[in-house]
């Protein structure tokens, strides 16, 4: 079941500004939401990355809800009737930013939001959106802090918690003979919440974490996290990171901590085609030797190859697939509840992704909920069954690496679920 967490004071900063910019319910007494609810048409947007820290990871999430939408529009729409084009705005890696998009989304009328992709900025609007009863589906955040997290029952994510991918990421360690190792991590959900469950699945493995320690990701010198590291007597390093990692990986470079002689380690943050240049561009095999560990994209060859037909630029495509499931989930709650309402539908957004008869498409789910059957939607990012906190309960985690040529490449996927994790 799902309990109340305490705010904190940027959570409540971040309702203020959204009250003073007209987020409490103006004089005509109508929400984004109830201004939707009876239009019969299912509407969507999303609040992603364009700009900012994880611009990177903005393509792939939206060209996947674009490719979503189109695919179930193919299939006749929801409710008989096509998804309007997708409603969007910027998450930008900044608070107010992304809760203001946030505001210009929900006032368009939507539904359900689609985002935000980084962790930190849905925390600065997810009290906005399920508050006013609208549905939120994120396929990238994985901070353990929203398993808990008091939303009402509005708010789910089809990516894993952190919970299941920091003991993937501990084995992987220990399996290439490290028992001393140091973590850093970004002062915020997502850094907070991996460390932890990253330094836990070390020590119950009988490794030893010989620090553990966050830094402010706005700070412009790390010299002083990579010396800590350098005096810990650590055999391998975590670092878990957005683009800020790529200084902090400099500089374990330049004091002899390099993946080469040492191991470093990554998570899905710092998983890109482009960290290798963006490391050392005159030598990307800098970083040969680097792993990490993310949530799988590239486990359904079928949907890979249909989207990126869909959009042929497309280069990455990490947290593609948990997105386009975010939107057919949605989509087929609304079919299955026979309304538009998401205060209706939400209520079949669980039961939708389990215990009922297995499909793997909007079309072929649509038809048996034509038919009466309840369905379980196993998504292109693998079955989900939420759990009550509407979320999956296990999760394909893929290990990654940089070769000498500077290339990224899967060496393996590892399945997990909730209970081997606890």
């Amino acid at each position: 079941m799902r309990t109340p967490l305490r705010r904190s004071a940027i959570f409540l900063s971040a309702a203020a500004l959204l009250a003073a910019m007209g987020g409490a319910t103006g004089a005509a007494g109508a929400t984004g939401a109830q201004a939707a609810a009876e239009d019969g048409v299912l509407k969507l947007g999303y609040v992603l990355p364009e700009t900012g820290q994880l611009a990177f990871l903005g393509p792939p999430m939206i060209q996947s809800t674009n490719f979503a939408i189109k695919t179930i529009n193919d299939a006749g729409g929801v409710l008989g009737k096509p998804i309007p084009k997708v409603v969007g705005a910027d998450e930008a890696g900044q608070e107010a930013v992304a809760a203001q998009s946030a505001a210009r989304v929900l006032n368009a009328g939507v539904d359900a939001i689609i985002g935000a992709a980084a962790s930190g900025m849905s925390l600065a609007f997810i009290d906005r959106v399920t508050g006013e009863g609208v549905v939120q589906c994120s396929g990238s955040n994985t901070a353990p802090t929203f398993t808990d997290y008091d939303d009402g029952g509005f708010y789910f994510r089809t990516a894993p918690s952190d919970a299941l991918q920091g003991p993937v990421l501990a084995q992987t360690i220990q399996d290439d003979g490290h028992d001393r190792v140091a973590l850093i991590a970004r002062a915020d959900d997502y850094g907070r919440g991996l460390l932890d469950s990253t330094r836990k699945a070390l020590e119950d493995g009988g490794a030893t974490v010989t620090m553990a320690e966050t830094y402010d990701p706005k700070a412009t010198n790390f010299d002083q996290i990579v010396q800590k590291v350098k005096n810990s007597g650590a055999q391998a390093t975590v670092v878990i990171a957005f683009e800020e990692g790529t200084q902090i990986l400099q500089g374990l470079i330049e004091a002899g901590i390099g993946p080469g002689r040492a191991g470093v380690y990554g998570t899905d943050g710092l998983r890109s085609e482009e960290l290798p240049r963006l490391v050392s561009p005159a030598d990307p095999g800098r970083i040969a030797g680097m792993k990490g560990t993310a949530p799988a994209a590239e486990t359904n060859p079928e949907y890979v190859k249909a989207l990126q037909e869909f959009a042929p630029n497309l280069e990455v495509l990490q947290f593609a697939p948990q997105t386009y499931d975010c939107v057919t989930t949605v989509a087929l709650a609304a079919e299955q509840a026979g309304t538009d309402d998401p205060r209706e539908f939400v209520k079949e957004m669980i039961p939708v992704t389990k215990d009922g008869e297995k499909c793997t498409t909007f079309a072929a789910c649509k038809q048996l909920i034509a038919d009466g059957k309840d369905i379980d939607y196993d998504g292109v990012s693998g079955p989900l069954d939420f759990t009550d906190a509407g979320e999956p309960g296990q999760a394909t985690i893929e290990v990654y690496q940089y070769t000498e040529q500077g290339q990224l490449q899967t060496v393996r996927t590892e399945e997990t679920t909730v209970e081997e994790a606890e």
